[in-house]
């Protein structure tokens, strides 16, 4: 198999970006991610993966989608008790094969352990400002980011998202008279452009349309603020993608697109025949 072919997987270059960010905080910035959770979390995510690749009937197992879970986790996912972490990867990813629509799993995995554990135990929880407001940071993360949505053909998610969000933050602003600096700095927060950048933007999870995308984009955004700024509750954008993620497949028959495939390589669903296997699906 041609290692050059192999390459072109985007998911060769979000585990890059997202190990570069995790090694950055962990060396530059002190984000206090425990070792033994970050362990955890990655060999436990890597055994629910075969574990479900065997019991699916699937014809090969895929490490690189359970390694970008595992990262994703371990940058956002905060918690003192390692028995949390493992359940946090075993909850991320047994929800790709057991909520499925489709052919697609309906939630973003690691976002909905995230969720699932913030609102159902006091020892997890999303430590967004770690990352610190400055800009230079900000626009490192962004440009990381956007090499992989390039590579991914799902950068109008992302664009959409934060394009739509800043227009609120920034009218807000000027509604409440507020200086414009103000959603300045909200803009520039690490967690926020993680969640836009690897997160809202996960194309097995996302519509399969451009316009479809567009516009579950600008639904997140609406959401995220309501929830941030109306219903004062924190980590707006991560609680929103998972009430709007059942949305999808409604969006995806209202507006018809292709299902996306990481590559030509991958063959991961099951069926009752070989050669009509949906390749990359998980």
């Amino acid at each position: 198999m041609d290692i050059r072919a192999r390459l072109q997987d985007p998911r060769y270059y979000q585990i890059a970006v997202l190990g570069t960010l995790v090694a950055y905080g962990v060396l530059a910035l002190d984000f206090g991610i425990r070792p033994e959770n970050a362990i955890v979390i990655v060999i436990v995510a890597l055994l629910v993966q075969f574990a479900g690749t065997k019991a699916a009937g699937l014809p090969r197992f895929d490490p690189l989608s359970p390694l970008i879970t595992s990262l994703s986790l371990t940058l956002l996912l905060r918690t003192d008790l390692v028995a949390v972490a493992a359940l946090a990867a075993l909850i991320a990813i047994s929800s790709k094969f057991l909520v499925r629509v489709r052919s697609k799993h309906v939630f973003n995995p690691a976002n909905v352990a995230i969720v699932t554990l913030m609102l159902s135990s006091d020892h997890a929880w999303v430590s967004s400002g770690q990352w610190g407001g400055a800009a230079i940071g900000a626009f490192a993360i962004a440009c990381l980011g956007f090499i992989v949505l390039t590579r991914a053909k799902r950068a109008e998610t992302t664009v959409g998202f934060l394009g739509f969000y800043a227009l609120l933050l920034f009218g807000r602003a000027l509604w409440l008279g507020d200086p414009l600096s103000i959603p300045m700095h909200q803009l520039q927060n690490g967690a926020l452009l993680v969640f836009a950048f690897f997160m809202i933007s996960d194309p097995k999870t996302t519509p399969d349309s451009a316009a479809g995308r567009v516009v579950y984009s600008m639904l997140v955004a609406s959401l995220a603020f309501a929830i941030q700024f109306v219903l004062y509750r924190p980590h707006g954008p991560i609680l929103a993608l998972v009430a709007t993620a059942p949305l999808v497949p409604m969006i995806d028959y209202l507006f018809q697109g292709t299902l996306y495939r990481w590559n030509h390589y991958v063959s991961d669903c099951p069926s009752s025949h070989p050669s009509q296997q949906i390749k990359g699906v998980y």
